[in-house]
């Protein structure tokens, strides 16, 4: 799966967990860009991305994540060690 495939399924969670189909995902997206973002939507988004893509996320690694990118990148590599 590439890079921009697994952005794409990610927006779609994004714009599924907030209930917003225009709502704009970018690399740079965080948690203060989305004004519902809270701790608990970060683990329903954390929880629909291991379902979605069958991984399992370590606690320590998704907590440094900065950004949408960054989480997306994190998949990548999950996947491509998968495979």
């Amino acid at each position: 799966m590439s890079r921009d495939e697994v952005f794409e399924e990610v927006r779609k969670i994004f714009r599924d967990n907030f209930d917003d189909d225009e709502l704009i995902i970018v690399d740079e997206t965080n948690s203060s860009d989305i004004e519902d973002w809270d701790s608990i939507e970060h683990i329903n988004l954390v929880i629909a991305m291991e379902k979605k893509f069958g991984l399992k996320f370590n606690i320590k690694e998704v907590g440094k994540l900065a950004n949408v990118g960054e989480m997306v990148d994190l998949i990548v590599s999950m996947l491509e060690a998968k495979s």
